[in-house]
């Protein structure tokens, strides 16, 4: 029940994401936008860390959920940087590189839908190479593309 909630919420933000997109012509605000979703990203993320590093006990349930949020929301931000949303964290090469800014967003929503069916599954083998995956993408895209 629980996810499909979460379903649902994707869908909802997906649709209304035409709408955001008309927010974005202030880069403020495109800014807060991104920052916000990376945040639920990490909190998510870091919670499926946990688990693969040994520090909080393996409950698939929780894993699955969260899981399935990172992929939703990994799907988000990248509206957020178009033309004229420069700044926050985000090095001038997101727009100036934007081929390979696109590409390494690819490729981490692709890792975070791996990720998902990995949990989904419940095998913690799996699971483990999967988060290992999508944090080398966040890893790669951050080291090119963030401000330290």
């Amino acid at each position: 029940m629980k996810l499909r909630s979460i379903v649902l919420s994707a869908a909802a933000l997906i649709t209304m994401s035409g709408a955001a997109f008309a927010q974005f012509q202030n880069a403020e605000k495109a800014t807060d936008y991104r920052q916000s979703v990376m945040t639920v990203i990490g909190t998510h993320f870091g919670r499926i860390g946990a688990v693969v590093k040994g520090e909080a006990p393996y409950n698939k349930d929780e894993v699955a959920k969260n899981a399935a949020i990172v992929a939703m929301m990994s799907t988000l931000p990248w509206q957020a940087f178009g033309p004229g949303t420069e700044g926050g964290k985000a090095k001038s090469e997101v727009w100036s590189e934007s081929d390979k800014f696109k590409s390494a967003a690819e490729k981490m929503q692709l890792a975070a839908a791996n990720l998902n069916t990995a949990a989904q599954s419940g095998d913690l083998e799996s699971i483990k190479k999967a988060f290992g995956a999508t944090g080398q993408t966040c890893k790669g895209c951050h080291d090119d593309f963030k401000k330290k």
